[in-house]
C-alpha cells in the first residue's frame, strides 16, 4: 500500500490511522513524500516501524504511486492518497473478496465523499462494473479500489504523464481484458476541501479527462464536455455534485463537441439528445 503526499500535514494522520487501524496483519505501508515542507515528514517520523517513508523531490503523484509500486512486494496493490482514509475493514473484505474470485484482478468497494472535519457529503457514485460505462462515467472510487500487483504492473502502472485522471485512465486500461469486482460494501472516504486537485483545479482536471477519454475511444462524451463548459462559465467546484442545467453551458458544450468529435457528428448529436434527457429526468426527481 502506498500513500503519495506533498505538503499533507492537515490530513495525512488521519490517512496513517486508518490503514494502521486495519483488521488484516499483513499491510506493507509505503509513505512517498514529495518533499514537503509544512511538517508532513516530522508526522511520517512519528510513524516510523509501523510504516516506512522516504521524502524526495519527484515527478508528481502518479511517479510517487509508480515508484511506491517498485519498492514493495504485496501480491495486492492500492494507493491511498494523503487525504482519504480507508473505512474499517476494507483491506480484509478485499482480500476475501480476491480470495473468493480467483480470476479477478481489481476489486473496488462503494465509497463516501467527505468533508474537511470528516462528516459525510453524499455517496461516490459507484456502479456495478461495466467496461462501457466508463466511457461516460469514471464509476470506480480509486481509494476504495485494489489490484493486483501483476495486473498493475502488466498495464505500467499509473500514466505519470497525467495529474489529475490517473485513476480513470488506469481503470479504463485494466478494463481491456481483466474482471473487476464490485462489492456491495463501504470501503473508503474521498476528502473534498478547498486544496483537492480536482476542487482547485476543476477545469484543468475535467479538460484531462476529456482527452483521457479522446485518446482511449476517439470520442469525447457530451455529459464531460458540458461539464467543462458549465464549470468554465460558472465557476462550480463540481467534483460531487452534477452541473446544474443552463442553456448558456449547453450552447458553448454544443460548439466545443463538435470541435472534439467532427469525425462523428451522428453520434455526437444523438449523444447531446440523449445527455439532455437524462438531464431532464434528473432535475425533476424530487
Amino acid at each position: 500500500m502506498v500513500t503519495p503526499c506533498l505538503n499533507a500535514a492537515r490530513y495525512i494522520e488521519e490517512t496513517i490511522a486508518s490503514v494502521l487501524a486495519q483488521e488484516y496483519p499483513n499491510i506493507e505501508y509505503l509513505a512517498m513524500d514529495g518533499g514537503s515542507t509544512d511538517g508532513t515528514v516530522d508526522i511520517l517520523k512519528r510513524y516510523e516501524g509501523k510504516l516506512r517513508w522516504q521524502s524526495r523531490p519527484d515527478g508528481g503523484q502518479a511517479d510517487a504511486v509508480n515508484r511506491g509500486f517498485g519498492q514493495t512486494s504485496g501480491e495486492i496493490f492500492a494507493f491511498l492518497n494523503a487525504d482519504d482514509t480507508y473505512l474499517p475493514g476494507a483491506v480484509l473484505r478485499a482480500v476475501e473478496a480476491f480470495a473468493a474470485n480467483p480470476n479477478a484482478e481489481v476489486v473496488y468497494g462503494n465509497a463516501w465523499y467527505i468533508d474537511e472535519q470528516g462528516r459525510h457529503l453524499s455517496r461516490y457514485p459507484v456502479e456495478a462494473f461495466d467496461a462501457e460505462r466508463l466511457e461516460r462515467r469514471c464509476i470506480i472510487c480509486q481509494p476504495a479500489t485494489f489490484i493486483r500487483r501483476g495486473a498493475f504492473a502488466a498495464v505500467h502502472g499509473v500514466d505519470a504523464r497525467l495529474r489529475f485522471a490517473m485513476d480513470y485512465d488506469l481503470w479504463i486500461r485494466l478494463s481491456a481484458d481483466r474482471q473487476f469486482v464490485k462489492l456491495d460494501s463501504d470501503m473508503a472516504a474521498s476528502r473534498l476541501h478547498s486544496g483537492a486537485k480536482t476542487v482547485a483545479q476543476t477545469a484543468a482536471a475535467m479538460r484531462e479527462t476529456i482527452g483521457v477519454l479522446k485518446r482511449h475511444y476517439g470520442y469525447a462524451p457530451y455529459n464531460w464536455i458540458y461539464g467543462y463548459a458549465h464549470q468554465r462559465l460558472t465557476g462550480e467546484p463540481l467534483a460531487a455534485t452534477r452541473p446544474r442545467m443552463s442553456f448558456a453551458s449547453a450552447g458553448r458544450a454544443l460548439a466545443l463537441g463538435f470541435g472534439y468529435n467532427w469525425r462523428h457528428p451522428i453520434r455526437y448529436c444523438r449523444d447531446v439528445l440523449a445527455t439532455a434527457r437524462e438531464g431532464i429526468a434528473w432535475a425533476s426527481q424530487p
